[in-house]
C-alpha cells in the first residue's frame, strides 16, 4: 500500500513502515529509544516490533495498565516521572505501540516532557489504525470527558501494520468498525457501501481509504476551525453517553465504536428531521449498526445524565451544543443547534 503524505509526517503500512522506521533510526542520532506499550502490546506485539527494529541504540520499555480508566494526566505524571528516572532527554525517541490511548497519550507525553520530544505512533487496533493514526491530535481525558486535556503534535511518522490486527478480540475490531462507517456517511458513499455490504473482508482497502479520507479533512483544516469538524460525526451524542457509561457504576463500559454507533444513529435521525436526510438510509443505518454493534442498553432515567455530559463536548460555544449533521451522504453541515427535545426523541428512535 502507498505512504500517505500527511500535515508534517508520512503514514507508512505493511514491509514498507519497518523499512522506513529502520532508515529513520539510522539517519536521526536519537539518545535513547523508549516504547510506551500497555500489558497487551507487550505481550502481543513488542516481539515482532523487536524483530524488525535495527537499532544499536539502548530501548527502554515503559507498560501502562490499559484501558481509557488510564487515559488521564496522573498516568502521564507517572511516566514523565519514569522517563526522568531513565534519563530520557531532549534526544530521545519515544515510540508508542498500541491503541488509541497509548497513542493518543504517548504523543501527548512525548510533546510535553522538555517541552517535546520525537515520537512514532504504531497504531495496533482497527480502531487506532482509521482515527488515531492521522490528524496531530494528543491529549487524555479530564475524569469521564474525553480528550479535554491535549495538543495538536505530529508524530514523526505511523507505520501500519495489519497484521498486529490478529492480536485483538473480535469485539475491539467491531468497534474500529465504527469509525470507518463514519467516514463513508460523511465522505465516501462507495467506502460507506463497501463495508456495509462486505463487512472487513477488504480491512487493507478500507484502512488505506479510511487514513486517505482522514488525512484530506486534516490537510485541509489542522486545527478544526471549520471542515474537521465533520469528522465529529456520531461523536456529540455518542461521547455523552460514552462517558456517562464509563463513570456510572450501574452501566458496563461501552467500546468507543458502540456509543459511536448510537451516535451516528441519532444523529442521523436528527439529521432527517431538521436536513430531510433520506428516511430510507436512515432506517438501513439503523438495523446494519444495531446488528453489527448490538443496541446500547440505555433507558429513558439516564437521558438527564447524557444531556449534562453534552454540555462538556469540545464543540461547543458559548455554552450551545454544536452538531454535524448531515444532508445526505457525503453532505454535511456543521455548527448545527438542535433542541434537547430532538435529541431525547433521536433516542427513542434509536430504542424503539
Amino acid at each position: 500500500m502507498k505512504s500517505i503524505q500527511s500535515t508534517s509526517c508520512q503514514v507508512h503500512f505493511q514491509e514498507n513502515a519497518y523499512l522506513q522506521l529502520n532508515e529513520y533510526l539510522a539517519n536521526n542520532k536519537h539518545s535513547l529509544i523508549f516504547i510506551l506499550v500497555d500489558e497487551n502490546t507487550n505481550r502481543d506485539c513488542l516481539p515482532k516490533l523487536m524483530a524488525e527494529m535495527a537499532t544499536d541504540l539502548t530501548i527502554e520499555i515503559i507498560e501502562i495498565e490499559s484501558g481509557e480508566i488510564n487515559k488521564n494526566l496522573d498516568t502521564c505524571t507517572g511516566l514523565w516521572n519514569v522517563l526522568t528516572e531513565l534519563g530520557a532527554d531532549r534526544k530521545s525517541l519515544m515510540i508508542n505501540l498500541g491503541g488509541g490511548v497509548i497513542t493518543d497519550m504517548g504523543g501527548f507525553v512525548a510533546s510535553c516532557f522538555k517541552r517535546g520530544i520525537a515520537f512514532i505512533n504504531i497504531p495496533t487496533t482497527l480502531l487506532s489504525m482509521v482515527d488515531a493514526s492521522v490528524g496531530g491530535k494528543t491529549g487524555v481525558d479530564l475524569g469521564v470527558l474525553k480528550n479535554q486535556i491535549g495538543i495538536f503534535s505530529d508524530p514523526e511518522m505511523v507505520l501500519i501494520d495489519i497484521d498486529f490486527l490478529k492480536t485483538v478480540s473480535e469485539q475491539e475490531i467491531i468497534s474500529g468498525t465504527a469509525e470507518i462507517i463514519k467516514h463513508g456517511l460523511i465522505y465516501d458513499n462507495d467506502l460507506y457501501n463497501d463495508v456495509r455490504n462486505n463487512n472487513l473482508k477488504n480491512v487493507g482497502y478500507l484502512i488505506h481509504r479510511s487514513v486517505e479520507i482522514k488525512n484530506e479533512v486534516v490537510l485541509a483544516d489542522q486545527k478544526e476551525s471549520s471542515l474537521r469538524k465533520i469528522l465529529n460525526y456520531g461523536h456529540t451524542i455518542g461521547h455523552a453517553v460514552e462517558s456517562y457509561f464509563l463513570e456510572s457504576e450501574h452501566k458496563t463500559t461501552l467500546t468507543h465504536g458502540q456509543a459511536i454507533s448510537l451516535g451516528m444513529v441519532t444523529e442521523a435521525y436528527i439529521s432527517n428531521k431538521l436536513y430531510g436526510f433520506s428516511e430510507a438510509v436512515l432506517s438501513d443505518l439503523k438495523a446494519y449498526v444495531i446488528d453489527l454493534f448490538g443496541k446500547v442498553p440505555i433507558v429513558k432515567e439516564d437521558y438527564a445524565a447524557v444531556f449534562d455530559y453534552l454540555k462538556h463536548d469540545k464543540k461547543n460555544v458559548g455554552g450551545q451544543v454544536n452538531f454535524v449533521l448531515l444532508e445526505a451522504i457525503e453532505k454535511y453541515k456543521i455548527d448545527c443547534k438542535v433542541p434537547i427535545e430532538l435529541v431525547e426523541e433521536s433516542i427513542d428512535y434509536y430504542l424503539a
